[in-house]
């Protein structure tokens, strides 16, 4: 509850651009994570946080960079309204900051158009999935299964 005599600190959050890529079936394309990371076991979506440099690049740019990171030369389209939001805590230990890292989810939905997608070395595999037909807290945790939940209207 808010106290209005208690000192307030602000907080400071990384940002992570996540994209939905749906297929022609409306299926959205999951990435397994890495077993090292603050989700682990669980799945993600293509996307990342943005680098230092991209202050004053379009979101549209810095997904479709993440996208060819984490997918190869694939071809989208993007709705440049964020569609949900999600909060993740990385833990110090799995920071690379020697503190609690919290992470602001800014979900983007796009269709997926053509290319071979070719995950990179930061997940294991990846899936299509009908996010209506699955057991969502299965495959998704934290900020990344509420973002799921809200862009569902669950």
């Amino acid at each position: 509850m808010y106290n209005e005599h208690m000192k307030k600190e602000i907080d400071f959050y990384q940002v992570s651009l996540k994209l939905l890529l749906k297929n022609s079936k409306g299926e959205v394309l999951a990435l397994k994570a890495a077993d090292t990371g603050s989700i682990a076991g669980y799945w993600d979506f293509l996307g990342g946080r943005i680098d230092v440099d991209e202050f004053q690049i379009d979101f549209a740019k810095i997904i479709a960079r993440e996208v060819f990171e984490e997918a190869g030369d694939i071809k989208f389209q993007l709705k440049e309204k964020p569609v949900a939001l999600g909060r993740h805590l990385i833990p110090a230990h799995l920071s690379g900051l020697g503190k609690e890292t919290h992470v602001l989810l800014i979900f983007f939905e796009a269709d997926y158009l053509s290319g071979e997608v070719k995950i990179s070395h930061e997940h294991l595999e990846y899936q299509w999935l009908d996010l209506n037909k699955i057991e969502l807290e299965k495959y998704f945790t934290s900020g990344f299964l509420r973002g799921v939940r809200t862009y569902l209207g669950k």
